[in-house]
């Protein structure tokens, strides 16, 4: 397999990645938070980003806000008969050379998708049980089978707010101060696991991945945000790392580095992998180019950025000989 070039620029920083096409021992995994179904891909039906994914080769790919929302250029709301996506996503993956698309679990504007080279099982649409415990952007457990394995995939896009979901507005101040969204993104993480991993008792021998945005901090970094021991925002990923077998891919491959996944200095989005599909992992990394540097919006409308206020992931295993 051709090598990949990488590029270390320090804390705060992110690699770098000229993507090589793997060969056939190479499964790629590309996953990515596009921000508002790729807004800034309206103006130009999507082709800067069908094309950068086409050039990055992947075999599977995890899009966190996965549906439009916005008109094109605006925040205004579109009808919803007039969103692009989730509906045309087959369309989209057709362009860089996907036939299978798998929608998750979804309750509101912010789904993900997988799309693949292979078909994809369903296993199961997680949204949670619709009274305390409530999946906000709902998450999905997918199966992919290999003639080398067998990969469950889960994704997830956490709680993204200080204050708690379903706190009326009168009290959200007063549920921020004690940023009790930390507890609930918590809660989300552990409910999700509970109907995933936690679910299959051999699953620590097995080929799983879990990713996607998940709002929170990890204390693995804590070297770099230098907050208290015990602070909320640890909770989320506290819990994966107590509970479940999985492994913080680019925190336990680059332990000495800091990589952040959006356009400021924050590492929100996660690859976890159980053990065995740790080690077949070849080359890592937070993917920064010309195309997907993010770049606030020049009118400052909302927090939008261009491509997306997200940096994307691309993981390759070696998964044959």
């Amino acid at each position: 397999m051709k090598k990949l070039i990488w590029i270390l620029a320090g804390i705060g920083a992110c690699l770098t990645l000229v993507a090589a096409r793997p060969d056939k021992s190479c499964l790629r995994l590309l996953y990515w938070n596009i921000q508002n179904g790729m807004w800034d891909g309206q103006t130009d039906h999507y082709t800067r980003f069908t094309k950068w994914v086409k050039e990055q080769h992947p075999d599977i790919c995890v899009f966190c806000e996965a549906s439009s929302i916005f008109q094109t250029g605006t925040d205004k709301s579109l009808p919803k008969e007039d969103r692009f996506l989730p509906g045309h996503w087959s369309e989209l993956a057709s362009r860089y050379g996907h036939s299978y698309v798998y929608l998750g679990g979804w309750r509101d504007n912010y789904p993900q998708v997988i799309t693949s080279r292979y078909p994809i099982e369903n296993i199961k649409k997680i949204i949670g049980n619709g009274t305390d415990s409530v999946v906000t952007h709902g998450a999905g457990w997918a199966r992919i089978h290999l003639k080398e394995m067998t990969l469950n995939i889960v994704t997830l896009h956490t709680w993204p707010q200080r204050y708690a979901f379903g706190v009326p507005p009168e009290k959200r101040e007063e549920s921020a101060a004690v940023r009790e969204g930390d507890a609930y993104r918590r809660m989300e993480v552990e409910y999700i696991c509970k109907h995933t991993i936690q679910s299959v008792p051999s699953a620590a021998k097995e080929y799983w991945m879990m990713m996607g945005d998940f709002n929170a901090r990890t204390r693995r970094d804590n070297w770099v945000y230098h907050y208290p021991e015990d602070d909320s925002r640890f909770l989320t990923h506290d819990y994966i790392l107590e509970n479940t077998p999985y492994v913080d891919l680019i925190s336990e491959r680059y332990p000495d580095n800091f990589y952040s996944t959006t356009g400021g200095k924050a590492r929100i989005d996660f690859v976890y992998l159980t053990p065995p599909l740790y080690q077949l992992v070849s080359e890592a990394a937070v993917v920064t180019d010309d195309y997907t540097r993010p770049v606030r919006n020049p009118q400052k409308i909302s927090n939008f950025w261009h491509p997306s206020d997200h940096r994307p992931i691309i993981v390759d295993f070696k998964i044959g000989k």
